[in-house]
C-alpha cells in the first residue's frame, strides 16, 4: 500500500501548506481560485466522459445510482462523516463541502482503480505516484479556498484506496477491460462535473449519492454482454 500512503501524504501536506496560505489570501482571490477549479473538474469531467461508447448505459446507471444514493442517505451519511471529522480536528466555514468534494475528486476516477490494483498486485505505486502528485497541487489549492477539511479528506482516500489496493486480486480482470474503465469512467466523469458546478456556485448538487453508480454500470455492461451473446 505505498502508493495509497503516499497519496494521503501528499493529500495532508498539499492541503496543510494550502490551508495556511489561504488565511493570507484576499476572499476575491480565493473566488478566482475557486472558480478555476470548477472549471478544471468540468473539463476533466468532460474528457472522462467522451470515450463512452454506452451512453444509455451510463445514463441508466447515474439515474439508478442516483435513486440508490437517495435512499441510502449516502450524501447525508458523508456529511455526518464530516461532521464527526470537523468536530474531532476543528474547522469552520466550508469544511463539510471541503471533505465532500475532496474525497470525490481524488476517489472517482481511472487512475485510483488502476493505480491501486497495480500496486496490490505487482507492489508497483508509479501511477498512484502520479496521481498523489497532481492530488498534492489540488489540495493545495482547494484548501486555499474551502480551508482544512481537505486535510480531513485524507482519511477517505486512505479507507477507499485501501480497500482497492488490499481487493486488488478479485479486482484484477477490471484493469485488463479497457470497455468496462471506460464506462466507469465515464461515470466519475458526470460526477465530477456536478463538483464542478458546485464550485462555480451555479447548482449545488448532491454528487454522493450518485457515488453507486459506480458500481452499477460494470454490472450493466456486463448483464447488456450477455444478453448481446444471447441475441446472436
Amino acid at each position: 500500500m505505498r502508493g495509497t500512503w503516499l497519496n494521503v501524504a501528499t493529500v495532508v501536506v498539499g492541503g496543510t501548506v494550502g490551508t495556511f496560505a489561504g488565511r493570507a489570501v484576499p476572499t476575491d482571490l480565493q473566488s478566482i481560485v475557486l472558480s478555476g477549479l470548477g472549471f478544471v473538474s468540468i473539463g476533466l469531467g468532460i474528457k472522462l466522459f467522451l470515450p463512452s461508447k454506452n451512453i444509455l448505459l451510463v445514463a441508466a446507471a447515474l439515474a439508478l445510482g442516483g435513486v440508490l444514493g437517495y435512499l441510502l442517505r449516502i450524501d447525508a451519511g458523508l456529511g455526518q462523516i464530516a461532521d464527526l471529522l470537523r468536530q474531532t480536528f476543528g474547522g469552520s466555514g466550508r469544511f463539510n463541502e471541503a471533505v465532500v468534494t475532496a474525497s470525490i475528486l481524488f476517489c472517482v476516477g481511472p487512475m485510483t482503480i488502476l493505480g491501486c490494483i497495480e500496486d496490490g498486485l505487482k507492489g508497483k505505486s508509479e501511477l498512484l505516484g502520479v496521481k498523489s502528485t497532481l492530488d498534492g497541487f489540488a489540495a493545495f489549492f482547494l484548501a486555499a479556498t474551502l480551508g482544512p477539511g481537505i486535510i480531513a479528506s485524507a482519511l477517505v482516500v486512505l479507507v477507499v484506496q485501501g480497500a482497492l489496493t488490499l481487493g486488488a486480486h478479485r479486482l484484477a480482470w477490471l484493469a485488463e477491460d479497457a470497455e468496462m474503465i471506460a464506462e466507469v469512467s465515464a461515470v466519475g466523469g458526470l460526477m465530477m462535473l456536478g463538483i464542478g458546478l458546485g464550485l462555480l456556485d451555479l447548482k449545488k448538487v448532491p454528487t454522493a449519492n450518485f457515488l453507486p453508480a459506480l458500481f452499477l454500470a460494470p454490472l450493466f455492461l456486463i448483464l447488456s454482454r450477455r444478453f448481446s451473446r444471447r441475441m446472436a
